[in-house]
């Protein structure tokens, strides 16, 4: 999948890793198509990417089939986008 200029879905998905292989999770999603940020991250999570999908399944693929398959990725908590209100600094309308 290429990059999505407007996705059907975008999603933030909060990752939990294995502290050794911090940087190892972080090169691998870099080189999946369909994560468009991969941010390390203080708080709760070690790693938070922004994902981009056409649909929930090819989501859900990539998810389960891509993410949840990089070694040293213990977990992950998703959170779907509903609606962008401000983006780079600029409100957005309905």
């Amino acid at each position: 999948m290429a990059y999505l200029k407007r996705p059907g879905i975008k999603a933030f998905i909060h990752v939990f890793v294995e502290s050794s292989q911090l940087e190892e999770v972080c090169r691998e999603m870099g080189k999946l198509p369909e994560v468009i940020d991969v941010y390390e991250v203080t708080g709760e999570f070690d790693v938070i990417a922004v994902v981009a999908a056409t649909n929930i399944n090819e989501f859900r693929r990539s998810l389960r089939d891509k993410i949840l398959k990089i070694p040293g990725v213990k977990s992950t908590v998703t959170s779907i986008v509903l609606h962008t209100h401000k983006r780079d600094g600029v409100e957005l309308e309905e």
